[in-house]
């Protein structure tokens, strides 16, 4: 049997063990609750892994692989430190999310700003997710193309039909239980592979050193400004991500959300310069590829084939993992906040939101197997989705969990500004090398801060503490 075809097999044996654990956790799901929050009941471990494999996605590895593999070089694993140092920063607010005992981000917002900053925000979350899953679904389906060794287009279809699935199954108990694999297998089996790689040619890492051109061997080739406007994104569209929220709203406890987040932040900053030395090694070997085929070309063609096959399926689940997770995001702020919150305003049954939840993902899977379609980027559509969410509710959402005093006022004059002037700085190609996202939260904070300020020097009483009943 040849390597590929071996590959092949294994490929297709994980994707069905995959598919049986999360036909097992259907069979936990009794409830609403349980298919969105997977009961409240995720420990220290479960909840880090799954948060780690959230975010060590498409972009975490197939993405910072190509751009390592382009022109970011090894300044590529800047994007991986960034999203460890965002988690760890997270940590000190993820106790506060749990304790608000929420579904949604949008439901935070709507119980300390009312009804119109509630669907503004539902909207912009809705939209981010479905965009999100789209960037993962095409990073998954360039795994698929080069271990099927099919058409991309075909791959697409393949990858998003199989997320939807995924996530359709099991809800959020399939994502913690499969989560918690795919973490360990990604973290650790492809520190042993690029040191396997290495150790297999004579040479080593001297020959990767001297064959690669100077500048990508540059730490801060990125530059410090997209560096740190890396950090203040990631730790925004943390504080404010659905897909990462949710599962600090999953945890057992307040204590556990804080562990979680810790341990899931060290250990996505160790894990930093694996994706970006895979991506060096693929620019060595395979100087005339695809970009976003460097990773599964290099690990089919170097690694041992039983090996290969397992490091890449764990890729293609992970990275599947993250766009459930949009998926799942997208759904809860469907269902639970524009649909029972604006639409069906009638009293309904748990089985009922369940129903219509499997249901939304279903829509919402369809739609961002489109967007993947007519798109085909990864990194650049991340970022387009985390501006669009995390801009204007930036502000309304830290200080609804962590102030005392907002007024309705502050909270929307602050979404509809950061929101606008984070699109415009977008359109404008982000001048001086400065994130969209952080000109558009910056401008959410001061037009926050002016109106709360304004309102509480006129008297304006305050909306109801998340924590007071």
């Amino acid at each position: 049997m040849s390597n590929h075809s071996i590959i092949t097999v294994i490929v297709i044996l994980y994707i069905i063990i995959m598919i049986g654990v999360s036909l097992y956790a259907r069979t936990r799901i009794n409830n609403s609750d349980d298919y969105h929050l997977a009961g409240r009941r995720l420990g220290t471990v479960m909840l880090a892994g799954t948060l780690a494999a959230t975010e060590i996605g498409g972009g975490s590895t197939i993405g910072v692989t190509a751009k390592a593999y382009g022109e970011w070089g090894i300044s590529a694993a800047w994007y991986v430190i960034a999203t460890g140092i965002g988690i760890f920063l997270v940590a000190f607010i993820a106790p506060y999310m749990r304790r608000a005992m929420a579904t949604t981000v949008p439901e935070i917002i709507g119980r300390r700003y009312g009804k119109s900053s509630h669907l503004i925000t539902s909207i912009l979350s809705v939209i981010s997710l479905i965009s999100l899953a789209a960037a993962q679904i095409t990073a998954c389906a360039t795994v698929v193309s080069v271990m099927l060794n099919i058409n991309f287009s075909v791959a697409l279809l393949v990858a998003g039909c199989l997320l939807v699935f995924y996530t359709w199954v099991g809800g959020m108990w399939s994502l913690s239980l499969t989560d918690f694999i795919q973490f360990f297998i990604i973290v650790f089996g492809f520190s042993i592979a690029v040191i396997y790689i290495l150790a297999s040619d004579p040479a080593g890492w001297t020959h990767v050193f001297h064959a690669l051109p100077q500048e990508k061997l540059s730490t801060t080739r990125l530059g410090w400004g997209s560096i740190i406007g890396l950090i203040v994104m990631y730790f925004m569209t943390f504080c404010t991500g659905q897909e990462a929220v949710q599962r600090f709203y999953s945890a057992k406890n307040e204590k556990i959300a804080i562990r979680g987040a810790l341990l899931c932040g060290l250990t996505i900053a160790a894990y930093a310069l694996v994706p970006a030395i895979f991506g060096l090694i693929a620019s060595v070997y395979y100087p005339d590829i695809a970009a976003n085929d460097a990773l599964a070309i290099t690990a089919a063609d170097k690694l041992p084939p039983l090996f290969a096959g397992v490091i890449l399926s764990a890729v293609l689940f992970a990275t599947m993992s993250s766009g459930s997770g949009d998926l799942l995001g997208a759904s809860s702020i469907m269902v639970k906040d524009i649909y029972y919150g604006f639409i069906d305003k009638k009293a309904h049954t748990s089985a009922s939101e369940l129903k219509n939840s499997k249901r939304i993902v279903i829509i919402t899977g369809v739609i961002a197997i489109v967007i993947a379609f007519f798109s085909q980027q990864i990194i650049e559509l991340l970022i387009f989705a985390f501006t669009i969410r995390a801009t204007g509710p930036f502000a309304a959402y830290l200080y609804g969990l962590l102030a005392d005093y907002v007024t309705p006022r502050a909270g929307l004059l602050s979404i509809i500004v950061g929101t606008l002037a984070g699109i415009v700085w977008q359109l404008l190609g982000q001048p001086y090398g400065i994130y969209a996202i952080i000109i558009g939260a910056l401008m959410s904070l001061i037009s926050f801060l002016i109106t709360r300020q304004i309102d509480k020097f006129l008297g304006v009483k305050g909306s109801p503490s998340l924590y007071s009943e």
